[in-house]
């Protein structure tokens, strides 16, 4: 058994170890497994094992590595998969009861092109029900139970991504794919000290990917560092002819992220978004303040600036409850939706099939304005930052509105998400009860490049991302 810190590893530390052959791909898998095995259940993390084919990738990537084969960074390495992307060899229960038996006979581009990379997959990971869509409101509204965060295990782990955020934080999985529609990857990143990558709107293929809201969803890595962010997404992003949404992104090859810092202007200020912090938990406000000393040794800030003024939320909400109710209407007219594990589930579906196509149509029809004041606000700077979420991860015996009832700093995933721009959350300190808190980075539209690098620069002052919690 490899020792626990190499579970903490960076992927570009564990690729070094594989490629000069002090650790191999089966001895890195079986570690993982163990720990998968170990601590999956009581955390709440695990969906499915898949123990046989990942040994078996594990031996075939051995064996080319031998014969030089290296395919790169990933190869060799370990990795969890969100619930709701297609594999053909286990169950993909998307975290809801009514589809705990479902299975494909193919699998998603990503799952493909992270094969093709030489990663292997060990372990589809917990997450909410049909990733929040019919609603919910505690923590334990999917198949597997409530998910925890490995800082503090009364505490939730965040969803709808909240197998991945865990089994990141905890050693489980070197790196894990999430999904977001409106916050699942920045929250779970944020309440389980992580990095967690939101790419923009069709950059990443989700052919074979569970749909909740089609012009809203999308996949990205949940890692340890903004640098492993970086490597994953550059082996799942990029056009494909079985998803209609996606694209090349303008970054071209690998070398291309890096080199756009020297192509960014460093003279764009970095925009502080008014109302996310001063309301937030007195931890999470100080923790933000503190980050932003550590930016100004490197941009230029500026403090307040508001959002362009448009209705972000009833957007959001009218937007994913039709679409929706139209991916699950099968499901909410035969009744099965009664089937849920949460009570707000079992009768969501039938109030959100009731959103008329004239509030529909108004909401999508916002999106334009909204995409253009975005644009001309990032004229201005070349990215905002905020607190990932106003608190630390609420506690696994309360419905959420009863956590944390006296917070009212102003997020922007929301917003963000409607115009399909980038974002990155990672670790920033510690709060109540020992949890994590994170700041975000919300960059323009195909600028992941830029924004990444900026988020390794604050990574290379800062040690949040190297702290690990007490499972062992």
């Amino acid at each position: 058994m490899l020792q626990t810190d190499v579970h903490f590893s960076t992927i570009s530390e564990l690729a070094s170890q594989i490629r000069a052959r002090r650790v191999s791909a089966v001895e890195l898998t079986e570690s993982y497994l163990a720990r998968l095995e170990k601590f999956g259940a009581s955390l709440g993390a695990v969906a499915h094992l898949m123990r046989e084919s990942a040994l078996t990738e594990a031996r075939q990537a051995d064996a080319e590595i031998r014969r030089g084969r290296y395919r790169g960074a990933l190869h060799g390495i370990p990795y969890g998969a969100k619930d709701l992307l297609a594999t053909r060899n286990a169950p993909t229960t998307w975290g809801a009861t009514p589809y705990k038996d479902q299975r494909f006979d193919y699998e998603a581009t990503v799952i493909t092109r992270l094969r093709e990379a030489g990663a292997i997959l060990v372990a589809k990971l917990a997450m909410i029900e049909l990733a929040g869509g019919m609603g919910y409101n505690q923590a334990d509204a999917s198949l597997t139970g409530a998910c925890r965060t490995p800082w503090n295990t009364a505490f939730w782990s965040g969803g709808s991504s909240s197998g991945p955020g865990a089994a990141v934080a905890a050693g489980l999985v070197a790196f894990a794919i999430g999904s977001e529609t409106s916050g699942s990857i920045i929250t779970p990143a944020a309440f389980c000290g992580v990095s967690g990558l939101r790419p923009t709107y069709g950059a990443v293929s989700r052919h074979g990917a569970m749909a909740l809201s089609w012009t809203l969803d999308k996949l990205g890595p949940m890692c340890r560092t903004a640098e492993d962010c970086q490597i994953v997404y550059h082996a799942i992003a990029g056009r494909d002819p079985l998803d209609p949404t996606s694209r090349d992104a303008p970054l071209g090859s690998p070398d291309a992220l890096s080199s756009r810092r020297a192509t960014a202007s460093p003279r764009l200020p970095i925009a502080v978004m008014k109302d996310s912090y001063e309301k937030a938990q007195p931890e999470v406000r100080k923790n933000f303040l503190q980050s932003l000393d550590v930016l100004k040794r490197f941009a230029r800030l500026e403090m307040d600036v508001k959002l362009p003024d448009f209705p972000y939320g009833a957007c959001v909400g009218t937007i994913v409850d039709a679409e929706g109710a139209s991916a699950f209407r099968d499901l909410i007219e035969s009744g099965e939706v009664k089937k849920l594990a949460s009570p707000e589930g079992r009768t969501g579906g039938y109030s959100a099939s009731l959103v008329t196509a004239v509030d529909y149509l108004h909401a999508m029809r916002l999106r334009l304005p909204m995409r253009r004041a975005w644009a001309e606000m990032f004229k201005k700077y070349s990215m905002i930052v905020a607190p990932s979420r106003s608190t630390v991860a609420y506690p696994i015996d309360r419905t959420f509105d009863k956590a944390y009832p006296n917070i009212s700093a102003t997020s922007p995933i929301g917003a963000s998400n409607l115009v399909g721009v980038p974002a990155i959350s990672v670790p920033n300190g510690f709060g109540e009860n020992n949890l994590p808190t994170g700041i975000q980075f919300i960059a323009p539209a195909w600028s992941e490049g830029h924004m990444l690098e900026t988020v390794k620069a604050y990574q290379a002052a800062t040690d949040w991302h190297r702290r690990q919690p007490s499972i062992s």
